[in-house]
Formats: C-alpha cells, sequence, structure tokens
C-alpha cells in the first residue's frame, strides 16, 4: 500500500469508526463552527487519524490544494463530502 493509499485508508477508519456521519465527522472538526475546514482544523483531523505530526502539515496543504474547489484555501461542507466520497472509492 503506498502513502497516498495508506492515510486515506486512515482517514476512512476514523470517520467510519469515531463518527456516525460524514457530517458528524465534519461538524466535530470544525471547531469555529463556521462551516469550513482551515489548515489547522484538517490537522486536527489528520491528528486524530494517526498521521505522522510530520506529514500533517504536508498532508493537510495537499488536502487543500486538491479539494478547495473555490479557491479559499479552506474545505467547506460539499468539498470535504466529495473528499470523503473519493476516499471511500479509493478503499475499495
Amino acid at each position: 500500500m503506498g502513502r497516498k493509499e495508506e492515510i486515506l485508508n486512515k482517514i476512512q477508519i476514523l470517520i467510519t469508526n469515531h463518527f456516525s456521519t460524514s457530517e458528524a465527522a465534519f461538524a466535530f472538526f470544525d471547531k469555529n463552527g463556521d462551516g469550513k475546514l482551515t489548515k489547522n482544523e484538517i490537522k486536527d483531523l489528520l491528528k486524530e487519524a494517526e498521521i505522522n505530526g510530520f506529514l500533517r502539515g504536508i498532508v493537510s496543504s495537499k488536502l487543500i490544494d486538491v479539494y478547495d474547489k473555490d479557491g479559499d484555501e479552506l474545505i467547506d461542507w460539499e468539498e470535504f463530502k466529495f473528499a470523503i466520497n473519493e476516499i471511500s472509492d479509493e478503499s475499495k
């Protein structure tokens, strides 16, 4: 399993095992309740998914680069949902 697949798998396991829905996971990590995940909030998600500390900054930046469709450098619910669906598809 490559590094990317391993990280995506850990995120999938976190969301599946600890939250009833992906929306509940999003709400949990959206600490300020603004409907968007900041880079630091994404790092918190990655920490909970047991992603190595060194990699969290790199991975959070990459996730924003890939999934931030409106260019605000944040991940909103629709972008998060798209990412989770893609992660779910890749883990099959």
